[in-house]
This record gives structure tokens, sequence and C-alpha cells, in this order.
């Protein structure tokens, strides 16, 4: 209970950082800074399985779960106050990122360790991620977060602007499930049980999404007050 309290503890202060900065200098510069840091992790943590514990059922699920699934929120931020476009761009900006950390990683990784340092395993087994997990973790995140700033923009439009919920929801909980089913089963095949990994993922990040509704509401005000 504590881990949540802290987690939406986290989510509102950096979310809210984010668009009062955007509302401020009419810039979206910290939101990207932020949603790339989100990404980036996801990515180091991606390969832990967690058990969560819903009371009523456990799932299991990769335990960057409730840092990646934030990011949705963080693009429908974006797209809400700066459109579409600024939104792909912030994704591209991400992906290379990924792809960035993935190079210099790999470099350094390859160093000789020094004779007296004892680490290198416990490094390796930290930053050394699987080639498949990368390459995962890149196709679902291009494929669903791009869709998602889609749907985001075209419920906007056919709603006229309203029902910010809607599109918020709309938007990304299928997406979820996409980047669910793709990355688990990228990353996971003939390595672990797909099937309680894929549903585990989508019910957290669903209990996620349900949870950005009323902070997209909450975001927005704090962008667009006088």
């Amino acid at each position: 209970m504590f881990t949540i309290i802290l987690w939406i503890i986290g989510i509102t202060a950096f979310t809210l950082f984010g668009s009062w900065y955007a509302r401020k200098y009419e810039k979206p510069d910290a939101i990207i800074g932020l949603y790339v840091a989100f990404i980036l992790f996801s990515n180091v943590v991606a390969s832990k399985i967690a058990e969560f514990d819903l009371g009523f059922s456990g799932f299991f699920a990769p335990s960057a779960v409730i840092i990646f699934s934030v990011t949705f929120l963080m693009t429908d931020i974006v797209n809400e106050k700066f459109g579409r476009k600024e939104t792909h761009r912030m994704i591209f900006i991400a992906f290379l990122s990924q792809v960035a950390i993935s190079f210099f990683t790999w470099i350094i990784l390859s160093l000789n360790p020094a004779p007296f340092w004892r680490n290198q395993s416990a490094f390796e087994s930290i930053l050394g991620q699987v080639p498949r997990i990368i390459v995962a973790s890149w196709i679902a995140f291009l494929i669903s977060e791009n869709l998602d700033a889609y749907i985001f923009a075209w419920v906007k439009e056919l709603t006229k602007g309203k029902h910010l919920w809607a599109r918020n929801a709309f938007s990304s909980l299928p997406c979820m499930v996409i980047d669910s089913m793709l990355f688990v089963s990228i990353a996971f095949y003939g390595l672990q049980p797909l099937r309680p990994i894929i549903i585990g993922q989508i019910v957290i990040k669903w209990l996620v999404g349900l949870i950005n509704v009323p902070f997209m509401y909450l975001n927005r005000w704090v962008m667009y007050r006088k």
C-alpha cells in the first residue's frame, strides 16, 4: 500500500511539473525529458518479472509496467497541448535515445574490467540486456506509442475537443494491449510462459490507464489555468 501511495505521489509530482512547465514556457521540453527518462529506465528493469497482488488475485508482469504505462499519459498530455506532430517528435526522440543507450551500453560492457573490480557479472546482469528484449521493446514502443497519438488526435477531432476522458481512455487502453502482446511475445517466447505475463501486464496497464484519467484532467487544468 505504501508503494502505491509513493507511486501516485510520483506520477502527480512529475506530470504536474511537466504541465506547469508547458503552461509557463509554452514548450513540451520538461515532459519530453521525463518521457525519455521513463522509457529508458523501463528498458533497464523490463527483464524482471514481478508479482502484483491486487487483493482479489495475483498477476505476473515485467516490473517496468508501472513505469511504462505512465508514458501513455505523457503522450496524451503533449497531444492535448501541442498536437499530434509534436507527440510523434517526442516519440522519435525517445526511440533514438533508446538506440543510443543500447549502443553505448554495449561498448561499456565490452571493456575489460580492472583486475581489482569484482562487479562485472553484477553489472552485466543488470545492463546486459538480451538483444531480443531490446528489439521487442523497440517494436512494441514504436507501434503502440505512435498509434496512441493517432487515436487520441482522431477522437479529439471526432468529439470536437470534448470528452477528454474518452480520448484518454480509448487511445491508451487498446494500445496498451497491443504493446503488451508484441513485447511479451517477442521478448519471452520460448523462455517464459507468455499467457500469464501478457494477461498480467494488460491488467496492470489497464488499471494504470484508468487511474491516468483523473490525472489527465488535473494536468489539463494546470496547463490551461490562468
